[in-house]
Formats: structure tokens, C-alpha cells, sequence
């Protein structure tokens, strides 16, 4: 088996590592510690699941994986978040993971959910799996933030990051124009009427750490 480990913090790389090594012997681990080092590795080596984090540094692992998704890239992506899941699961498996676990879980839960996802399966915990029924029963969990598009969202996170236009230009390689419009749709989109009001929507809804 071999397992692409996409974490910004070398601790929990190792912690991960260590993890897979003792339940597979055999397993093979590659490790990146950004969105680009994320992406290179996934280009140009085959890998039986890859374990990503969402908050990277620069480029979100939501926006990782929906440039994997560009690249018709066919290994399965488990997200790995500190946040829960009733706010990113389900965007992340319609933007097409194969499952969604908190770093808070156990790690039988993380073996379990390789051993769905390398078999073609996806991964939903019964936590999750309450989310969507309710979801599907009632319409619950349609927050604002759900009318977001995926470099909307992104945006909107490095604002409450306290990112200023210039630096997210840079960090997603657009025009402080471009951003510039980003934060005005999602401004119309919260009913934001500044970027302090951004951050506490995100902070609330525990979108940013």
C-alpha cells in the first residue's frame, strides 16, 4: 500500500506515519507539507490513498483536491480536519472525497476508512451519516456559508485568517482585483458588511481555526 501524507505539521506526519506503518507493514508513505508539494507528489507517483489535510498553508486541501479532480487524478482522498464535520464533510465529498474523518478520531476509525476507500467504497461515519439524513429529510445545515463556491470559501478563510487582499493574491497566484471581487460576493453572500464581520461568521461557524 502506498499512502500520500499531505499535513502541514511534521508531528502529525510522523504521528500518521507510525500509525500506517504498524497496521500495514508493507506501506509505503510519502509525505508533503504544503498544497504544492501535495500536488507534485500526487502527479508523479501512483498512490493507493492519499490523506489530506485541509488547512494548509496557502492552498486549501479543498482546493487541492479539486485540482486533483482537474487532473482526473484517481486515487481516493480522505480529508484529515481539526474541523468538524457537520461544516466541511459534506462539501468535501461532493467536491469528491472519498471520506471525511477528524484528527480527533480514533485511529481504528482511520484504518477502517482506508480499508473502505482502497476497496472503492466511500467512507461516512455514523455521525455523518446523521448529518445527511437530516440534511436530506429537512433541509438542516444549509448555513450561509454553504452558497460559497470552493475558491469562495477559500477566500472568505484566509480574510478571517487576517490575510490581507495582497497576501491571498499572492497565496492563490490571482490579481488583487480578482480577490477583491471574491470578497465582495462573499460579503453579499454572508449579508457581510466588512471583513470583521467575516471573521466572526467564520469564526462561529468554526471555519478557520
Amino acid at each position: 500500500m502506498r499512502v500520500l501524507i499531505a499535513d502541514d505539521h511534521e508531528i502529525v506526519r510522523r504521528g500518521l506515519r507510525q500509525i500506517l506503518t504498524e497496521a500495514f507493514p508493507d506501506a509505503e508513505c510519502g509525505e508533503a507539507g504544503t498544497s504544492q508539494d501535495a500536488l507534485a507528489l500526487a502527479q508523479a507517483e501512483p498512490w493507493d490513498v492519499i490523506l489530506l489535510d485541509i488547512n494548509m498553508p496557502g492552498r486549501s486541501g479543498l482546493d487541492v483536491l479539486a485540482e486533483l479532480q482537474r487532473m482526473r487524478d484517481t486515487s481516493p482522498v480522505l480529508i484529515l480536519s481539526t474541523f468538524s464535520e457537520a461544516e466541511f464533510a459534506v462539501r468535501a465529498l461532493r467536491a469528491g472525497a472519498r471520506g471525511y474523518l477528524t484528527k480527533e478520531g480514533a485511529s481504528d476509525e482511520l484504518l477502517e476508512a482506508i480499508r473502505v476507500v482502497t476497496a472503492g467504497g466511500i467512507h461516512v461515519s455514523d455521525s455523518l451519516a446523521q448529518v445527511l439524513a437530516r440534511m436530506a429529510s429537512d433541509g438542516a445545515g444549509r448555513a450561509l456559508h454553504d452558497q460559497l463556491s470552493p475558491r469562495e470559501l477559500e477566500v472568505m478563510r484566509l480574510i478571517a485568517s487576517g490575510r490581507s487582499v495582497k497576501e491571498i493574491a499572492s497565496d492563490l497566484s490571482l490579481s488583487e482585483k480578482t480577490i477583491g471581487t471574491y470578497r465582495s460576493r462573499i460579503m453579499a453572500k454572508l449579508g457581510a458588511r466588512t471583513s470583521v464581520d467575516i471573521t466572526r461568521y467564520a469564526l462561529q461557524h468554526r471555519l478557520v481555526d
